[in-house]
């Protein structure tokens, strides 16, 4: 599901969410759209699944945060319906901060 929304700051706001639990998709489509973003939020879900995003010569593994990560302009938001593993989350982002460099 994705719906686009103009709002009064002429901007636009999109949304995507999955309608199922599992592998449909979602994150590729995130993805697709995260570089024309200013916000990428992820809302819910744990660290059970995930997806890799390659750009370049470089290949990230996220489970936690957002993929929009990626994109320096881009802000990233984990919500509170994500359930959150500590160590999990830091043992993340260590590991792409070593990839990136």
């Amino acid at each position: 599901v994705v719906s686009t929304q103009s709002t009064v700051s002429s901007g636009i706001n999109a949304e995507y969410g999955g309608s199922q639990w599992g592998d449909e998709g979602k994150g590729k489509v995130v993805d697709l759209l995260a570089g024309e973003m200013d916000v990428v939020a992820r809302c819910q879900g744990g660290n059970n699944a995930g997806h890799t995003v390659v750009v370049g010569d470089t290949h990230y593994d996220f489970h936690l945060l957002p993929s929009g990560i990626v994109y320096s302009h881009v802000k990233c938001v984990v919500g509170n319906g994500v359930v959150l593993h500590i160590p999990s989350l830091f043992e993340e982002i260590d590991k792409n901060k070593k990839e990136k460099d």
